[in-house]
């Protein structure tokens, strides 16, 4: 290779040498922008409040046993025909009033080789349920439960099938202001990050809202509910 060739090959490996270090600058350059571009802040916010029930599920529960299958029905009648009433002599309505089945147990059949014998062969637990939205009316009746068992009728009163449940209903009423109260404090962190991060705080990037959740207040309280939301927001960030 003369001279002229080999000078004209350097020449070359300089510029070709100086573009790769402009386009390296440019690439590295556009990374950082991205990046800055990209920064980002993600919070929380929670909304909790607390609100009374407005359903209320009322199972009477109660026991008879007999040794004749027909004696037994005829009871389930009887009681139940007894229930009922004394519910809507205290005001509660026929339509918030329901039956089920009766659980019938032939004690008989449960043996298993034993020699015990049971006083009775035939026990059946029956349900009558009270599904109210009138809690304070509900309320006023269940301290007047004595009565039913002053009339021979034998309650389960600690069966946890029998427990009184208390629901709230107006979940949807409520979820648009407990949302936008979330959301509202999930900002209002973001703005401190920002501020003490030297930052501006910008627009949103991305937004999940949390499953509401619904609980008593507290053992002593189940008619007293307790609502609570987290949302979660992404915000970006600039300088």
């Amino acid at each position: 290779m003369n001279t002229q060739s080999r000078g004209a090959a350097f020449i070359l490996g300089v510029f070709l040498c100086a573009g790769l270090v402009v386009l390296g600058f440019q690439i590295s350059s556009a990374v950082i922008e991205y990046r800055q571009f990209e920064r980002s802040v993600t919070v929380k916010g929670l909304s909790e409040q607390e609100f009374p029930a407005d359903i209320v599920i009322w199972p009477i529960q109660y026991t008879v046993a007999d040794n004749s299958l027909d004696a037994l029905y005829a009871s389930i009648e009887t009681n139940t025909g007894l229930i009922s009433d004394f519910l809507q002599q205290n005001l509660i309505p026929q339509a918030d009033i329901s039956v089920s089945a009766a659980a019938i147990t032939d004690k008989s059949a449960q043996q298993y080789g034993g020699n015990a014998t049971p006083a009775f062969r035939f026990t059946a637990v029956q349900t009558v349920t009270v599904y109210s939205g009138n809690i304070s009316l509900v309320r006023e009746v269940m301290g007047k439960l004595t009565e039913l068992g002053k009339k021979g009728i034998v309650l389960n009163q600690n069966n946890y099938q029998a427990n009184v449940e208390y629901i709230f209903t107006r979940l949807n009423d409520v979820k648009p202001s407990m949302i936008e109260e979330a959301t509202t404090k999930a900002r209002e962190v973001a703005e401190k990050f920002a501020k003490d991060s030297n930052s501006v705080l910008g627009k949103i990037k991305r937004a999940s809202q949390g499953q509401f959740s619904i609980t008593a207040r507290d053992r002593n309280n189940p008619l007293i509910k307790k609502l609570r939301v987290v949302s979660t927001v992404e915000y970006y960030l600039s300088d």
